[in-house]
């Protein structure tokens, strides 16, 4: 690991949990604290936490600010009814490519924006150049950790470790978050299970990482996070995809607002152009139901045409391994993954594999 890394605020708390660090995007961040597999298990029955301090929040702030957000996203947020409320979107370019997906929090001040951390330099810059000709404010919060505790327990146990908090907890609808102070509690998630995202000073991080570990939270490392948000069905950008990949192809059509048809956000055009030809590629799930492991860059057969799995990995909760690909868009039910020389069939399902700890895919 370079040893120009970044540290989270929590740094010396994932060496004293034991966490075996590696560089992520830049960041220096435990993989796992032992046992990638326990700690999937973990959050899959009880509850887990993860230090996503990396991710980058931006607050939106001034009287442009929802018509700017208005052109900057796919998605409406016009959608956010009320105070807290959460969507998620994409960050196009003009030609349609996914720049970053994010999720954007309606707040009393404007809006709330937290973006990934592997791609901060650039959307940042995106953002910022957008902003000409709109009356919006960009504050980047570098002042602020964020800790998700995520697991059927995790709420319980959270509202046990800040009893402060418990009322606002059993309150929190689904894909909503309110601020406390200087503190913002979401619940919202990438695990496919219940559970908060908690956005912190960072000077409260580390005590407020104890007191979780006291009410029986467990460390979770970056590693039960992806296989975690594999069998959710969820998509990691740079992977499942960026900038020369529509959300039509990558499972993010639902994303889209098209309506109003008068909202002009960027990347539309591209968009409807590709919606009306009819897109060339969809995303599915795959399940090898046989030995081997899926893993990225595979590539898919269907009758002659060829795709390419974006993210495969052996499934912790069903115990045969799994993919998200994305493949030609005629595709059925069945096709073939190039495994090691070996023309291996596969099941192709629709997504999400594993919600809140059950299979669901059919």
């Amino acid at each position: 690991m370079a040893d120009s890394a970044l540290h989270t605020p929590l740094y010396a708390e994932h060496l004293a949990a034991g966490g075996k660090i590696v560089d992520f995007a830049g960041w220096a961040l435990p993989i796992h604290y032992g046992s990638q597999l326990k700690e999937h298990e973990t959050v899959r029955s009880d509850a887990g936490m993860f230090d996503v301090s990396h991710m980058t929040v931006v607050d939106l702030t001034g009287a442009d600010a929802k018509a700017y957000l208005q052109k900057l996203i796919a998605n409406d947020v016009d959608k956010l009814g009320f105070v807290g409320k959460a969507l998620y979107a994409g960050m196009l370019n003009p030609q349609g490519g996914v720049i970053d997906d994010l999720i954007v929090y309606l707040t009393d001040w404007g809006y709330r924006v937290v973006v990934n951390a592997a791609t901060r330099a650039k959307d940042l810059a995106w953002m910022q150049a957008q902003t000409a000709g709109f009356a919006v404010e960009l504050n980047v919060r570098d002042d602020l950790s964020m800790l998700a505790i995520q697991g059927p327990n995790a709420r319980a146990k959270v509202a046990a470790a800040r009893p402060q908090l418990a009322e606002l907890i059993q309150s929190l609808k689904v894909f909503q978050g309110v601020p406390v102070g200087d503190w913002f509690v979401a619940r919202t998630g990438y695990t496919g299970e219940d559970g908060l995202e908690i956005m912190l000073p960072d000077a409260d991080a580390p005590a407020f990482w104890r007191e979780l570990l006291a009410a029986g939270v467990a460390p979770t490392g970056l590693g039960a996070r992806d296989t975690l948000r594999l069998e959710a069905g969820m998509n990691l950008y740079g992977h499942d995809m960026d900038e020369t990949i529509s959300p039509l192809a990558a499972g993010m059509g639902w994303t889209i607002a098209w309506e109003p048809a008068s909202r002009d956000f960027i990347g539309r055009a591209a968009l409807e152009a590709e919606r009306a030809a009819g897109p060339a590629m969809k995303q599915v799930g795959l399940v090898l139901e046989s030995r081997g492991v899926l893993r990225e860059g595979m590539t898919v057969t269907v009758d002659g045409a060829t795709g390419v799995i974006t993210s495969g990995t052996f499934s912790p909760t069903l115990k045969l391994s799994i993919a998200i690909a994305r493949v030609p868009a005629a595709t059925g039910d069945v096709a073939t993954v190039d495994l090691r020389g070996v023309a291996t069939p596969v099941r192709v399902v629709k997504l999400p594999f594993v919600r809140n700890g059950k299979q669901v895919y059919a």
